[in-house]
């Protein structure tokens, strides 16, 4: 499974809408960098965030998931209480290949700080906004920044496209806008 290069990206985002709206240049003056790099894109956090918070004794259950365990917050800057996280999602709309799998990482800038980044591959055509998992480690509250990097995506090439993609077994998220939360 090669890896693909910027130019590669480039063509894939602005011949086929693979990333939209694309920026085709590091974008780093006074910002956590996001753009076109040699080996990937680093995409942008929305303004949008939901906080985890316990104030209502909530449980987080996958199965049965609540929204009374987290507030909705929106603006330029998210503040992530200690030893809890947030999730929002990339301003980026994705539309992945039949023959690609992605997979993201986080930004150094934000790990070298206790921030990490979760996010699960995105399959074989596969589209939307990209809901992000930000984990503050630290006991300290931590800030994230909208509209300015969080996290790279590495797109890696299969030697064929799959029998079976996202798209044809009408997958869950298929689609998503914002944050989408938990689905059974």
């Amino acid at each position: 499974m090669p890896i693909m290069p910027d130019h590669w990206i480039r063509r894939m985002a602005t011949d086929h809408g693979m990333i939209e709206p694309f920026v085709e240049n590091q974008k780093r003056e006074g910002v956590i960098s996001y753009g076109l790099s040699s080996f990937g894109y680093d995409a942008r956090a929305a303004d949008e965030f939901k906080v985890f918070t316990n104030v209502d004794n909530a449980v987080v259950d996958p199965k049965a998931f609540s929204e009374t365990g987290f507030v909705t917050r929106t603006g330029p800057v998210c503040i992530i209480p200690p030893n809890s996280f947030v999730l929002t999602s990339t301003i980026e709309y994705f539309r992945i290949p039949r023959d690609v799998l992605v997979i993201c990482l986080g930004k150094s800038t934000y790990a070298r700080c206790g921030l990490i980044v979760n996010v699960t591959p995105l399959e074989p055509e596969w589209e939307g906004q990209v809901t992000i998992e930000i984990s503050n480690t630290t006991p300290l509250p931590a800030r994230v920044y909208a509209n300015e990097g969080i996290c790279q995506f590495l797109f890696l090439k299969g030697e064929s496209a799959p029998e079976v993609s996202y798209a044809d077994r009408a997958g869950k998220y298929m689609g998503q806008r914002g944050v989408a939360l938990p689905r059974l």
